[in-house]
């Protein structure tokens, strides 16, 4: 569902000039998509939608260049080895302690580095479980995360 509505999104403002939320609401619910505000917003961030200026100098709705795409690994990277205090593998998970309140940063990198063994992760307040397909998954992650630190 999500995906379909982020897709419909995404066709909708390359082939039509949206200015504003309730103008990109308005396209989708005529398209038979009923969502909210909220959900459009969180859509829109998701996507990196940004505005840009059109030929007739409106504000529309776009999908970013690559050169204009936020570079969101290198911060992430960066707060990881900040903030990971210790690691450990047990089996087929990883246990990942962080400074507090770090553990979610820690567990966007991961997640953002599309490992495919990588089934899930699950964040506290400083301590992010991992759950990977096996146990040399595992390892492997660990080898991976020394290299990171």
């Amino acid at each position: 569902m999500k995906s379909n509505r982020q897709n419909l999104i995404l066709s909708l403002i390359s082939k039509q000039e949206i200015e504003t939320q309730n103008q990109l609401l308005e396209a989708l619910q005529s398209c038979g998509v009923k969502t909210t505000q909220a959900t459009l917003s969180r859509d829109i961030k998701e996507l990196h939608l940004i505005k840009t200026l059109s030929a007739d100098g409106k504000y529309r709705y776009a999908t970013p260049t690559s050169e204009e795409q936020p570079r969101y690994d290198d911060r992430l990277r960066k707060i990881f080895r900040e903030s990971v205090t210790s690691y450990a593998a047990a089996q087929n998970l990883v246990v990942l302690k962080t400074l507090p309140g770090l553990a979610s940063g820690a567990a966007s990198t991961l997640d953002g580095m599309d490992y495919p063994e990588l089934v899930g992760t699950l964040a506290g307040d400083d301590t992010v479980l991992l759950v990977m397909q096996n146990n040399a998954a595992a390892e492997a992650l660990c080898e991976e995360i020394e290299k990171m630190l």
